[in-house]
């Protein structure tokens, strides 16, 4: 196992600078911190989503899901690291096909909300959408290991399915979008 932090502060980021993984120093604003900062925003996220009263198998799937993010910041971190392997992207696509093939078929959008529960997973799905947006740009940038951007993919789309789930799981059905609420179907 890696170096254990044993003091918290070490006063070398004073300066605005981190370091990497791999020992190098880096603005603490660069993309790659970026990154793996949002990735590590979204793990809390699940962390969030877990402490509630969800049911079993979605904790065990979160739980999952949390270790493999803890992968995808270390592969972040380290530059040239591949942790993250097609068994992970294989995993989420069996665990999403297993949850959406017990829901009804989409006939209007959903809007991100619901039961507490599923607002937080709506919640960690953008931000599973922001974290494959800087994985992109960091990727024109460095080299990646593509099955990062895989994975991430794949989680959002998992991410919005669990949602679903969830909020039949909190309201027995889903928060949908209303046409009446448009501006285009007001009257001036």
């Amino acid at each position: 196992m890696g170096n254990r932090l044993s003091k918290i502060y070490t006063k070398t980021g004073d300066k605005g600078t981190t370091g990497l993984g791999d020992g190098s120093r880096v603005d603490k604003d660069c993309l790659r911190v970026e990154t793996y900062g949002t990735s590590d925003e979204l793990n809390s996220i699940i962390g969030m989503v877990l402490a509630h009263d969800i049911p079993d198998d979605i904790k065990e799937c979160f739980t999952q899901i949390q270790h493999h993010l803890f992968d995808l910041g270390g592969e972040l971190c380290v530059p040239g690291a591949t942790y993250i392997d097609e068994s992970y992207v294989i995993w989420l696509e069996n665990t999403l096909d297993k949850y959406n093939d017990d829901l009804p078929k989409l006939k209007d959008f959903i809007l991100p909300a619901g039961g507490h529960a599923t607002s937080v997973c709506h919640l960690a799905r953008t931000v599973c959408r922001r974290t494959e947006r800087l994985v992109t740009a960091l990727a024109r940038d460095e080299k990646l290991n593509p099955l990062a951007l895989s994975y991430v993919n794949r989680l959002s789309d998992l991410l919005f399915v669990i949602a679903r789930v969830l909020s039949r799981h909190e309201n027995g059905s889903e928060v949908l979008w209303d046409s009446k609420y448009s501006r285009s179907n007001k009257s001036s």
